[in-house]
C-alpha cells in the first residue's frame, strides 16, 4: 500500500484502520483472538495506521479498547503509527444509545490522561494524540500548550484536534503545530470540505473517520432490525431507519453501478474517491471483520481521474439520500 504523510513528517499508510468498532458502539465487542486476526490482517495488507481513543470501552471495561490494542499491537509496535484520543467523557446518567459527550481540555486532564493511555498502550510514546472534542470553556491555546509539554516529555510525537473549527485549527497550530485533524467526512456528510484551505496552508493533514458513514456506504445493510442489538449506535443513526434506507435507495443503487464500472465494491469507491480528492486525506474505515478489512485496504488499488471525482462530486451535490449520523450531542460541563 502506498504512504501519506501527515503534517510535514508522519508517515502513514494510505489507508488506516478505526479500532474503535472492535470494543465500543458497534454491538458486539471483538474477542482477543478476533482482534489478533484482524491486526494481523491489516499489517499483512500494509496497514501502518491504528487509531483508539481512551474512552472506546464498554459498560464493564470503559478502556476496553486502548487495553485490547496494547496487546494484539506489541508484536509490531516498531512498525505501525499509533493514534490515541484524550479530553471526552460520557455522560453516565443519560439513557440514550449513544450517550452524550462532555469535553474536558484542561491541561492536567490531558497529562494524567496520556500516561493511562500509554500503560494500557503498553508503549513508551504515542505518534499521534489527538483532543477529542474541543473544550469551549477552556483556551485551545492552553490544550495546544500541554500537548508542546507531552511533546516536550517525549510521550507523544505529534498531535491533533478532532471536529476542529478553522478559528481553533489557527489559535492550536500557533502554539504548537498540529500534525492532522480528525473529522468525519464521507460521501454524505462533506461539511469540512471547507478546511481544506487552510489545511493546505497549515499543511496539516485529514484523518478521515466514519468514511463509510458508518457502514452506510458498504450497501451491506437493508433493515433497520440488523442494528437492534444492545450498544449498537447505528440504532439511532437517521441513515439506518426504515425511512433512511428508503430515502438512501437511488444512491445506494448509483454507487453499486459506479462501483460495477471500476470492479470494485461501493465501500472501495467510496475511500478511493477520498483518497484521490486530496494527497494529505487519509480514511480510516473501522470494522471487525477480516474479509471486509480486506475489501477496505485494497480501495488503494482503485485509482480515479480528477475528471471522475468532479463528476461524483457533481451527482453528490444532487441525488437524494437521508440525513447522516452528524456525532453524539457535546453537553457542556
Amino acid at each position: 500500500m502506498n504512504k501519506r504523510v501527515l503534517g510535514k513528517d508522519l508517515e502513514v499508510s494510505e489507508i488506516g484502520l478505526g479500532c474503535m468498532g472492535m470494543s465500543h458502539a458497534y454491538g458486539t465487542v471483538s474477542t482477543q483472538k478476533e482482534a489478533e486476526e484482524l491486526i494481523a490482517k491489516a499489517i499483512d495488507e500494509g496497514c501502518t495506521f491504528f487509531d483508539t481513543a481512551e474512552v472506546y470501552g464498554t459498560a464493564e471495561d470503559p478502556h476496553h479498547n486502548e487495553k485490547l490494542l496494547g496487546e494484539v499491537l506489541r508484536p509490531y509496535r516498531n512498525k505501525i503509527v499509533l493514534a490515541s484520543k484524550c479530553g471526552i467523557r460520557f455522560d453516565e446518567t443519560a439513557t440514550t444509545v449513544n450517550k452524550p459527550l462532555i469535553p474536558d481540555g484542561r491541561p492536567e486532564t490531558i497529562k494524567a490522561s496520556i500516561d493511562g493511555s500509554l500503560q494500557r498502550l503498553r508503549t513508551d510514546h504515542l505518534d499521534l494524540y489527538y483532543i477529542h472534542r474541543i473544550d469551549q470553556t477552556v483556551p485551545i491555546e492552553e490544550t495546544a500548550g500541554a500537548m508542546k509539554e507531552l511533546m516536550e516529555q517525549g510521550k507523544i510525537t505529534h498531535w491533533g484536534l478532532s471536529e476542529a473549527s478553522e478559528e481553533t485549527i489557527r489559535r492550536a497550530h500557533s502554539i504548537c503545530p498540529v500534525t492532522a485533524i480528525q473529522n468525519r467526512y464521507s460521501m454524505m456528510y462533506r461539511d469540512y470540505e471547507k478546511l481544506f484551505p487552510v489545511l493546505e496552508e497549515l499543511k496539516i493533514g485529514f484523518v478521515a473517520f466514519s468514511p463509510l458513514a458508518n457502514g452506510l456506504l458498504t450497501a451491506a445493510y437493508h433493515s433497520h432490525a440488523e442494528f437492534e442489538r444492545p450498544g449498537d449506535y447505528r440504532s439511532a443513526m437517521p441513515q439506518f431507519t426504515e425511512e433512511g434506507l428508503k430515502e438512501n435507495e437511488k444512491f445506494l443503487l448509483w454507487m453499486k453501478q459506479l462501483a460495477e464500472e471500476k470492479n470494485a465494491t461501493p465501500a472501495q469507491i467510496s475511500l478511493a474517491w477520498m483518497s484521490a480528492k486530496k494527497p494529505y486525506i487519509v480514511p480510516i474505515p473501522g470494522t471487525r471483520k477480516v474479509d471486509r478489512l480486506e475489501e477496505n485496504m485494497k480501495a488503494s488499488e482503485i485509482k480515479l481521474t480528477q475528471d471522475e471525482v468532479k463528476s461524483i462530486d457533481e451527482m453528490l451535490g444532487c441525488i437524494p439520500m437521508s440525513q447522516v449520523f452528524g456525532g453524539s450531542k457535546i453537553q457542556k460541563k
